[in-house]
Formats: C-alpha cells, structure tokens, sequence
C-alpha cells in the first residue's frame, strides 16, 4: 500500500467516534469546524452539542441574538468566530433560504470560511474533492516528505497544498481528509509523535533522519502587544456597573467593567491620580480592595488584569455603562478573564 492508502486503513481501525463524523450535515460539519479552530476536540466537544442543541439548524441560529451566541461561546476564546457564525447563518438563511451550502465555491464566499474550511465542509458532506491542508496535514506532510518550506510562507503554502492535491483520493476525498487530519491529531503530535506505532515510519523522512522536532518549520512573525487593563468594580447593593464593549477591539461587543487602560502597571496611586481615574470618580477615590493582577495570554496580546474595588460612585455614567444584578450576570457574555475575576468575589 502507499502513503495514503496506510493512512486510511490506520484511520478506519483507530479513529475516534466524534459526532460530526456521523453526519452528511453541512450545517452540523460547518458548527464543528468553526467551534474546533484554534481549539482542542476535548475543549470543544461540550461547546458543539451545547450549539446543536439550542441552535438545530440554520434558520435557529440566524434568529438568534448577538448576545446569546457570545454566551454560548464564553470561554471559547476567540470570540469573532461566534460572531462571524452568526452573520453566516443570516447570510444562509436569507440567501439559500436556510439550507447550508455544500460546494466549496459558495461555501469560500461566505463570512469566517477560508480555504480549508470550505475544503473540509465540501469534502465531508458532499465528497467534493478538495484537499484539507490544516495544521495537522502540515505537519504529516512535513515530517512524511521532509519539507523545510516554512508553512506560512507564501511558497510554504503553495508547496503543502499543491502536494496534498496530488495525494488526493478522488474517489473518496472526505475519507481521505479525515484520516489525514486525524492522523495528525493522534500519531503524528506536535510534540513527542508516536513514531514507534506508526505504520508509515518506515518511509518517513522525519523519522529517518531524526528531525521529527525541526518539523513542521514555521516563520516567527507573529509580534505580541502587551496592555495593561485596569478595571474598577463599582457596587451599588446588589447591583454591579457593568460596560459594554464596542466592536473594535478585543472581546467585541460582550461585557466587562469600567476600565482605565494604561501603557504599564501602575502603582495604585499613580493610577487613580490620573485625569482619566479623575473624570470617572471626581477628586478623591476610595480603594478598598486591590486584586491581586491576572495574565491572560492571547495570539497575539498579552493582558495584564487588575481589579480595583471602591466604594466611590461615579460623577457620571458613560453611554456604554449600566448596572446589573449580580443574579443577571450569567445572562451576560463575559469574557473568561473578567468572569474568573467576578466567580469568586460573587460566587457565580
């Protein structure tokens, strides 16, 4: 047997009972998919059946509120995917009259569905044949052949995935895709690859020379910016001020506190002396409690998370602020960050 057809009967012997497996569904596939980017299966598993369970299919979940996604996809990460999902089940509901696309040409057209998004959805749930190129088939690819192109490199790109069209079982595309993928994902790990069970070790360049570590290579471009977040928990008795946030930044249109941001971390108060701190609260500002600051790492941002706490009202409420019960903050989408903070101090 070659390279691939090893793959397929390693899969078809090994491979993990995953419900999105069980189904022609491009709806349920195009769910999973969304829901498992940048994110671990056992992570996202709860996160798919919690979807498909509220949302069972398109026309659902275009009529849903932007909030109740986000809620649903609190601790997720990543939280434009949820909104993108959103804005593409609106945009299937009114163009294709809430009947999922299946062909890669019109699945690439719509919002949050790259190329190996639409590849996979067409190839699961009408056998297209498009070749899934993801993290997983770039490493099984690199390793396998011994590729050093970068795989964000624009020839990187161009190389993976003009091989893995050349691999590709036509006749069978999506059983072809799915052993690659789960290949990747269960034998060929990013780190310490199960080299000794593999049934394909044998012809594995990688293996032969004793590289499995320098490959997949990959270009460091990615520059993180840190900020520094410092945020004021206001009560009023049961009732919490809360923010709104806008659609520009971070944690896009969910919910947090009042916030100042700085450009580094602050003494307390050197903070609250700041003319930012003054319009909020007027001349004089009473701490009671500052928490200890929280690190919370995204792609390409690094937070530093202080929680101040003061029994000080504020002169004046901004347009995006507004009080809560501490009851309806489970009905709010919180970012995971602020929902740690507040799950203590509340008991959530």
């Amino acid at each position: 047997m070659n390279f691939t057809d090893e793959l397929v009967q390693w899969y078809l012997k090994n491979k993990r009972d995953l419900p999105w497996r069980n189904t022609t569904d491009a709806y349920v596939i195009w769910l999973s998919e969304i829901i498992l980017q940048q994110t671990r299966v056992e992570q996202g598993l709860p996160y798919f059946y919690r979807f498909v369970e509220r949302y069972p299919d398109v026309s659902s979940f275009a009529a849903a509120h932007e909030d109740e996604v986000l809620k649903l996809w609190q601790g997720l990460g990543y939280y434009s995917r949820g909104r993108n999902m959103l804005k593409t089940a609106q945009l299937v509901q009114e163009q294709y009259h809430g009947k999922f696309p299946e062909s890669y040409d019109e699945l690439i057209k719509l919002k949050g569905i790259g190329e190996y998004t639409a590849a996979a959805i067409a190839s699961f749930s009408a056998n297209e044949a498009k070749a899934v190129v993801d993290g997983n088939v770039y490493r099984v690819l690199a390793r396998y052949f011994g590729i050093y192109e970068p795989i964000n490199s624009t020839i990187g790109k161009k190389t993976f995935q003009t091989l893995a069209n050349d691999l590709l079982n036509k006749q069978a595309p999506g059983l072809h895709n799915q052993a690659m993928m789960e290949f990747g994902a269960m034998l060929c790990k990013p780190k310490n690859p199960v080299c000794g069970i593999c049934p394909v070790h044998i012809g594995c360049a990688a293996f032969i020379s004793n590289a499995t570590n320098a490959l997949p290579v990959k270009l460091k471009t990615v520059k993180v910016r840190e900020r520094f977040l410092n945020y004021f928990l206001i009560t009023n008795g049961d009732n919490i001020l809360m923010n709104k946030r806008g659609d520009k930044d971070i944690w896009a249109n969910m919910y947090d506190l009042p916030l100042i941001e700085t450009t580094s971390l602050l003494p307390v108060n050197e903070l609250t002396d700041l003319p930012a701190v003054s319009d909020i609260f007027g001349a004089e500002i009473k701490i009671t409690a500052d928490i200890p600051v929280q690190k919370h790492i995204l792609t390409h941002q690094r937070l530093y998370i202080r929680l101040i706490k003061t029994t000080s009202k504020p002169i004046k409420l901004k347009t995006n602020w507004f009080y809560a019960t501490v009851e309806n903050l489970h009905d709010l989408a919180l970012p995971k960050a602020i929902f740690i903070l507040l799950k203590d101090i509340f008991n959530l």
